[in-house]
This record gives structure tokens, sequence and C-alpha cells, in this order.
């Protein structure tokens, strides 16, 4: 344990009660992070707020995300390591790393293993780690491009997502990767509303010429994000309040390539593309949207 945010959690409401628990805080591998070319190894026991700073110019869209997590003392308490082996489908730092194409890196006695974000969760709060296995780190690719995230919830803190989407754009590449979280049992991909608004933005040069995309090409993203989406009712939201408000941030993200893409160019470069610039647009963009048309805020970072 090192966070032990979810654990306690789980003692409180006497769901479990571990023989034996082991303190990892003092282990400093797991408390840093570093680069190795184009990719950042962070250690399973850095919290959310070091994220938030450190992360900024490097993997925006996983800052974006830990910016939403909890309160204050949830992310100066909280791991990304804690969050990704809890494995829950609502779980913010999880969208921004399987749009990333991140790996988990486990460690045991017998020996190590890395596994794709995609693959890493298997249902709700379920994940391919064995028993005697531990999260040492996350290989995060460094951002090629702008990364947006925003989640939908009943306010703009300490809220669990009742849908989130995260997008990335690899201006490198000219590739669109998408994420949705909590809106299916474990983390998905809207496969189709990527090739789709990669070839808008082929088709019209705006990886180059950046220029706004059609309404109409903006709301089919929106509709494909929620169509890639396999939500349940439950008591944070149904269903269809889960895809009509996945639409809505497909909006909200789908009207920002064409402002972003005039920034290809340094993402060809040394220097990392953050989309922290556009985050007030963003948030403002979609608390209006979803107030107006979902009943609950979509929440960015500012």
């Amino acid at each position: 344990m090192v966070g032990g945010t979810y654990l306690m959690v789980e003692l409180n409401f006497d769901r479990r009660r571990p023989e034996r628990i082991l303190d990892l805080t003092r282990v400093a591998e797991l408390a840093g992070w570093d680069r190795e070319g184009d990719e950042l190894v962070i250690g399973a026991g850095v919290t959310h707020a070091r994220l938030v700073t450190d992360m900024r110019g490097l993997a925006p869209g996983l800052a974006i995300a830990a910016r939403t997590v909890g309160s204050p003392q949830i992310r100066n308490r909280g791991t990304i390591g804690g969050n990704i082996a809890t494995s829950s489908p609502a779980g913010d730092a999880l969208p921004p790393l399987v749009a990333a194409g991140a790996r988990v890196e486990m460690a045991s006695a017998s020996g190590s293993r890395s596994v794709p974000m995609s693959e890493f969760c298997t249902g709700p709060k379920r994940n391919v780690m064995a028993p005697d296995e531990l999260i040492t780190a996350v290989r995060v690719p460094v951002a090629q491009g702008p990364q947006q995230f925003a989640k939908v919830g009943p306010r703009n803190a300490m809220v669990i997502a009742v849908c989130s989407l995260s997008v990335h754009l690899d201006a490198v590449e000219q590739t669109v990767r998408t994420a949705i979280g909590s809106a299916a049992p474990t983390i998905v991909r809207a496969t189709e509303a990527e090739e789709f608004i990669q070839g808008v933005l082929e088709e019209r040069g705006a990886w180059e010429r950046p220029g706004p995309l059609p309404a109409s090409a903006v709301a089919r993203f929106g509709e494909l994000v929620a169509a890639a989406a396999r939500p349940i009712d439950d008591v944070r939201g149904s269903a269809g309040y889960r895809r009509h408000a996945l639409a809505v941030l497909g909006l909200l993200v789908g009207s920002l390539p064409p402002v972003y893409a005039s920034r290809s160019r340094r993402a060809r470069g040394t220097e990392p593309c953050s989309s922290t610039a556009s985050s007030s647009l963003a948030a403002d963009t979609a608390a209006r949207s979803s107030r107006r048309r979902c009943g609950a805020r979509a929440t960015t970072a500012r």
C-alpha cells in the first residue's frame, strides 16, 4: 500500500479484511519518474498531484485527468498505481492511459512482465494481475500532439465520473486515439469515431492548415463516440443518459483538433505539445452543454 485511498474505503465499509498490509511508501523506486527516449516511466507510487505538475507538458491528457481526481487531499495521497490496480472503469487516469497506448509494468518473485493498458482490465475492478504481482511502473509515450480529457458528473469536484472521454492527437503520425471511461465494464476505444474524424482532418488538410471543422462532422464524431459505449443503469446515471453525455463530450473535444493542428510543427520537434491553453474554453463549453442538454457538469482542468 502507498496511498491507501481505495483500500481505506474498503476497510471502513468492512468489505475487505486483509491479514497483512505491506507499506510501500518508503520504496523510492516507486515514487519517481523518468524519461527514456520517447517514453515516460512513471513509478506506481507517483501521486496524482505530481502528475498534475510534472506531466503537464509531457502527457497533458494524464495531467488533466489527474487534476479532476477527488480533493487536494486525495490527489496528494492517491497514486497512479492505485488507480490502475483498482481497475474501476470510472478511474480517471485510465482513459488517458489507454488513449496514449501506455503499458503497465508488473513484478513478482518469479520475474517481471509488461501488459498494454488496453488489456490490463478484464472487468469492473478486475485485472490480469496475479496474486503475488505488484505494479512497479507505467510506461507512457511522450505526447506528440494535443491531448484532452473531460468527464461528466453532478458537480465540478469530488465526483465519480458518470462518463468520461479522453482524446489524443498524434501530429507526427497524424492519428487520433480515443478512450471512454465509466460507460462499459472496462475502458473502451471509439475506433469508428477515431477513423471518421481522422479522415475529416486528412481530407481538409487540417493537420497543417488549421480551420474549423464542419458542425455536421463534429456532431457525427460525438454520435460515434456515444455508439461505442456499453453503459448500464446505476445510481449515478442511466445508460441513455451516459450515451447522451458522451455525445456532448464528443462535441466538445471534436471541435478542438483544428485549433490544435497549428501546433503540429512543434509536435514534430523536440518540444512536447500541451493542450492546457484551451482548457478554459473546453471547460466552459462542456459545462454549458452538459447543463443545458444533460443536466450535469462536464469537468476539465482549468
